[in-house]
Order: structure tokens, then C-alpha cells, then sequence
């Protein structure tokens, strides 16, 4: 069994301007740079079987280029506690397209999908349950003005994960042009 997901891979020099804000707020898990991406589709533990459909079905997708940028930032969590901070991007119908597809590569390849609304952002921190609410709000308050030039998206990655006590590793498996 392998867990995998499909994403845009974050540029260098924009993970760098990323990780001059991954400061200031204690209980924050900063994410290293190598981890920053873009999830288009999560697909969760599958078969190797499963694995080889599901790679051959996203390379049957059809999408051209197209830029995406980052807006904003927030936090997921519920009234009680934040979990994650995350950066946002800009409405992209490009983007939303290359994301359903990739959802529907997984059904066609068996997996059941998850039915949530896509939601894209790059995962900045996980934030321990005692971190102080007050700070996370100043945190975001300090950082929401986030905006990056357009970024190119030339390519997606179906990428492996493993779980760690340090956070998930990941690893790019396959590399789809646009």
C-alpha cells in the first residue's frame, strides 16, 4: 500500500519569500520548504495495482499551462482550535479544472474520493492544540496581505507520502507536463 496525492510543486524562490513568514508564533510546526506544495487531489492509501491505474489515467489529462498566485492567509481548524495555517491563492478556474480532473482520474482508477469542496492553499504550519488563539490571530492579522506575482504551472507530480512523528515525507513518483 502506498498513500499518494497529486499536486503543483511550490517554485524556490517563492517557498523562500513562504518561509520568511514562518516565524513568530510559538506551537507552530513550520513546514520545511521541500513539503510547501499545492494538493490538487488526495487518494489516500491505495493499492501498487491501483497506484499503476491511477498513474496512467492522470497522464491521460488534458490541460494547457497557466499561472497561479498566492492571496492571503488563514487557518483551517473549527470555533475551538486552529490546526494548520495555510497561505491562499487566487480564484484560478484553470487551477479548479486541473484539480477536478485529477479527482476524476481517481475514481476512474477505483479510489473513492473524498466529497469535500477543493480548498487550495499551501500548508504553511501545524499548530499544537495549546497554542494561544490571540497569537494565531495576530499571526494571520500580521501576514494577510500575502500576494505573489503570477506563478507558472508547467507541470503536476503524483507524489507518495509517509507519515512521520517529524510531519509526512514526501516523494515525487511521477511528473505530468502541461
Amino acid at each position: 500500500m502506498v498513500r499518494l496525492f497529486t499536486a503543483l510543486e511550490i517554485p524556490p524562490d517563492v517557498a523562500e519569500t513562504l518561509a520568511r513568514r514562518q516565524s513568530g508564533l510559538p506551537g507552530a510546526r513550520w513546514r520545511p520548504a521541500e513539503a510547501l506544495h499545492v494538493t490538487l487531489a488526495f487518494y489516500g492509501e491505495v493499492s501498487e495495482h491501483t497506484a499503476d491505474d491511477l498513474a496512467a489515467e492522470l497522464s491521460r489529462i488534458p490541460a494547457g499551462r497557466f499561472d497561479i498566485t498566492l492571496k492571503g492567509v488563514g487557518a483551517f481548524g473549527d470555533a475551538h482550535r486552529s490546526h494548520t495555517l495555510w497561505a491562499g491563492l487566487e480564484r484560478s478556474e484553470p487551477l479548479a479544472t486541473l484539480a477536478a480532473r485529477c479527482r476524476a482520474a481517481g475514481k476512474r482508477a477505483g479510489i473513492e474520493m473524498d466529497a469535500r469542496d477543493y480548498r487550495p492553499h499551501v500548508t504553511l504550519a501545524y499548530l499544537k492544540p495549546q497554542t494561544n488563539p490571540d497569537r494565531i490571530g495576530a499571526w494571520i492579522t500580521g501576514h494577510n496581505l500575502l500576494a505573489s506575482p503570477p506563478i507558472p504551472v508547467l507541470r503536476f507530480g503524483l507524489y507518495s507520502s509517509v507519515l512521520t512523528s517529524d510531519g509526512s515525507q514526501y516523494a515525487l513518483e511521477r511528473e505530468y507536463p502541461l
